[in-house]
């Protein structure tokens, strides 16, 4: 029985990527129970499609300079074998030697033997630079396009970023979002403890949330209070800007609240759970069905009743206490867990997507009650989905959030992996005054 090989589970999982706009996150798992990897392998596979996907940008540039030719004449799964041989040469310690000999090997049974040829010669002049050597080559002296090929970013996103953080922070930013991060779990209120939770798990207690840990590594669907509901799988970030909703100051009635936007269920649950302590309630809305019930699944036994329902048109208008709008957004914040995304995402998606989160918001005002709250939230910190978002918004007034330090962004809140090592969640709290 011929043994699972992890560069070809890896670039299978590329490939439905690169041809069916999969998602690495959710594919490569199903990849791996169906091979039967085992755990060394696991991990190299795991690597060299986050790796690979990741750095896109930076070895197809390396691989057109090396090869002379424009990678749009190649056919496309022979591009993504060059990329993940490519990025074996100039980012892990795969001897040269094994990294081009694997992939010659996964193109001739893979791709095509026609083209094998083509693969070796291409990466031997790949693996005569090491990767700093390539990017000094390929350096134009222009400090954004350089920034961009250096951490793997398209250049449109290295602009936002730079427009908000300046050039002195910018190149951490960049450089957190390349680096893979721990599996954050959140301990539900009123079922674990975050002490409990660590103890059980041989979990690090997290530095911001109040219910957070830090799992080091393994399956995390395996841990025994995720699996049973008293814990759950949640960005230490995502944890905050649900926890300072529930926790801002309110007057009069609070006992109503709505997630307006509560697929796959994280901050739903989280709610619910403070809900439950409260005397609350949780109205969790979703329009896809089957992110609804991913959220029926994480709130399951908590007082939250989900609605399979457009959020433009929930609800009676001043019917709320609190309202929760973790809008649709670019996910740019996010870079870290979803190494395909930076290279699917353009200007024009940021500028449709402002368009329907600004009518969220404004279904949210509408829904919460005069001194009620609103949290707008997004994972990302692009400006045309944050500050310009809320800037537009009547009828409300900014209530300064108290998230944690260093946080600050004017009125609201912006959370960067670089500084908190938690998702770029972006929060704004809202009062309603008419």
């Amino acid at each position: 029985m011929t043994r699972p090989n992890p560069r070809h589970v890896a670039f299978e999982a590329i490939r439905a990527v690169s041809a069916d706009d999969a998602y690495a996150n959710l594919v490569l798992p199903q990849l791996l129970k169906a091979t039967g990897l085992d755990a060394r392998d696991a991990r190299l596979a795991t690597e060299l499609t986050y790796g690979t996907l990741r750095s896109l940008g930076t070895l197809e540039s390396i691989l057109a300079a090396a090869s002379g030719r424009d990678l749009d004449a190649l056919q496309v799964d022979l591009v993504d074998a060059l990329c993940l041989g490519a990025y074996q040469l100039l980012y892990t310690r795969v001897p040269t030697h094994a990294a081009v000999a694997t992939t010659v090997s996964l193109v001739k049974a893979a791709v095509s033997p026609r083209v094998s040829g083509i693969t070796n010669a291409v990466l031997r002049k790949v693996a005569a630079r090491d990767l700093e050597g390539w990017l000094d080559r390929l350096s134009t002296g222009d400090r954004i396009g350089d920034l961009a090929l250096r951490h793997a970013h398209p250049r449109w996103i290295v602009e936002e970023l730079d427009s908000i953080l300046g050039p002195g922070e910018l190149p951490e930013a960049l450089a957190a979002d390349n680096v893979a991060p721990p599996v954050h779990l959140c301990a539900k209120p009123g079922r674990i403890d975050r002490r409990e939770l660590a103890r059980l798990t041989g979990a690090e207690p997290g530095r911001w949330s109040p219910y957070a840990v830090y799992l080091g590594g393994g399956d995390p669907g395996r841990v025994k209070p995720v699996a049973t509901g008293r814990a759950s799988v949640q960005d230490e970030g995502s944890q905050l800007v649900a926890t300072a909703l529930a926790n801002a100051p309110i007057e009069g009635r609070d006992t109503a609240w709505i997630d307006l936007c509560a697929g796959p269920g994280g901050k739903a649950a989280l709610l619910g759970a403070l809900a439950a302590q409260r005397g609350a309630a949780v109205d969790a809305v979703e329009v896809a069905p089957h992110r609804a019930e991913l959220v029926t699944k994480a709130a399951k036994g908590l007082p939250v009743t989900v609605h399979v329902a457009d959020g433009l048109g929930f609800g009676e208008p001043g019917s709320a206490d609190r309202v929760l709008v973790d809008a649709p957004c670019s996910g740019l914040g996010a870079l870290r867990r979803r190494p395909e995304a930076r290279w699917r995402r353009s200007r024009s998606d940021v500028e449709d997507l402002a368009v329907l989160q600004r009518r969220l918001l404004d279904r949210a005002v509408r829904l919460v009650r005069p001194g009620g709250l609103v949290a707008y939230v997004t994972c990302s910190p692009v400006t045309a989905e944050t500050v310009d978002v809320v800037g537009g918004a009547e009828g409300v007034e900014v209530v300064a959030p108290q998230l944690i330090p260093d946080s600050r962004r004017g009125e609201y809140a912006q959370l960067w992996p670089h500084r908190h090592g938690t998702d770029a969640m972006f929060l704004a709290l809202l009062r309603r005054t008419s």
